[in-house]
């Protein structure tokens, strides 16, 4: 897509396309500072589902106003096309990071992870599940502060096109519940959380094929691979916790992502094994 305003915003790059929309830098030249813009692909406007789909976002996003989760600073329509405006995260994700430094230290892990806990938990107390938690989308600020991004694929309301209901997050993180079709509650996001620790813990992923159908069957049928078989460092009491995050059963995972944050949180800083004196 060459353009270079959309609305009042001044664009100065693309920055990727994601699942459904252009993802751009930008400038409010009203408020003098750099901006993302995401808008709806152009072949994807006329579908009156993903259009309901991207408005919802900035609805939702909006309604979660919250210190740990990327502001929308704005919404509106170029043409027949919907965008958001949203904080621009210079620090770029978690993602990113790992990729440049090979590794994240427990300490700093568990910090990033109770703020999208946080966050986490003031959509859930709003029936909002995010339903794609994962490395690309917790992101940094200038200053190196973690924020949850990216909520286009949150639903408190099902969404149905003719097909039936979407299934939707992404195969690698996703919940046995989600990978099933079923309704999902907040646990769904604790499990992805588990598999971001997994990650953060081993540098690899606990589940991987070239299969979707494999990798989604392998959440729901497979046992969770042990951390020690990946690194025979790593101490047992993180198996204790990755098993209880991505428990098959949702009934066995942390209740809230608050819960499975603290118990991050007291691992890391060796308060976990003063509990079990």
């Amino acid at each position: 897509m060459s353009i270079s305003k959309i609305g009042r915003y001044e664009i100065e790059s693309e920055l990727a396309q994601g699942g459904m929309g252009l993802i751009f830098l930008a400038r409010d030249p009203y408020m003098h500072r750099q901006v993302i813009v995401k808008v709806l692909m152009y072949n994807r406007t006329l579908d009156d589902v993903n259009r309901e789909f991207f408005q919802r976002e900035a609805e939702l996003i909006a309604a979660l106003e919250h210190p740990c989760i990327v502001p929308v600073y704005d919404f509106g329509w170029h043409g027949q096309q919907p965008y958001i405006v949203m904080r621009y995260m210079s620090g770029g994700s978690l993602d990113d990071r790992l990729k440049t430094n090979g590794e994240v230290k427990m300490s700093e892990a568990a910090h990033i992870l109770k703020r999208v806990a946080d966050a986490l938990d003031a959509a859930h107390a709003k029936n909002i599940v995010h339903r794609d938690v994962k490395l690309s989308n917790i992101l940094f600020d200038n200053t190196g502060e973690a924020f949850l991004s990216d909520f286009g694929i949150a639903k408190s309301q099902k969404i149905v096109d003719d097909e039936g209901e979407w299934l939707v997050g992404t195969p690698a993180y996703m919940s046995p519940e989600q990978t099933k079709g079923e309704n999902v509650d907040g646990r769904s996001d604790v499990y992805a959380m588990g598999v971001v620790l997994y990650r953060l813990l081993t540098g690899q992923l606990p589940f991987s094929s070239n299969s979707t159908t494999a990798l989604l069957n392998a959440h729901s049928e497979l046992p969770i691979p042990d951390v020690r078989k990946v690194k025979d460092n790593i101490p047992a009491v993180w198996q204790e916790v990755i098993t209880k995050s991505m428990a098959k059963d949702r009934n066995d995972r942390y209740a809230t992502a608050g819960d499975f944050a603290r118990d991050v949180q007291e691992v890391a800083t060796g308060k976990w094994f003063l509990r079990k004196l």
